[in-house]
């Protein structure tokens, strides 16, 4: 993991407290793509399991990982974020 993920995964686990998280840098597969110069770490999938998603929609899981990484997300940074955010039992949506 390079030290973008590194504090993507700080961010998450500070905030979130996640049961499970897995942060995969999918930069080499937007070559050639808009936001990626070619440095690596600009495209990523987050998949996350946390009791904190209980009870909260979609959109609200979404929120709080973007808040939970903040400035990160500027678009200099992380040009593009996939989340896949799960309450604790909850199976794990497709696509």
């Amino acid at each position: 993991m390079g030290p973008r993920a590194t504090e993507i995964e700080r961010r998450i686990v500070a905030a979130l407290a996640p049961a499970t998280l897995a942060v995969v840098d999918d930069s080499d597969d937007h070559r050639g793509h808009a936001g990626h110069s070619g440095a690596g770490e600009s495209h990523f999938t987050v998949r996350v399991e946390a009791a904190a998603f209980a009870g909260r929609s979609r959109v609200e899981r979404q929120r709080a990982v973007y808040a939970a990484l903040g400035d990160l997300m500027a678009p200099d940074r992380v040009h593009a974020l996939v989340i896949v955010a799960t309450a604790p039992g909850e199976a794990v949506p497709e696509g």
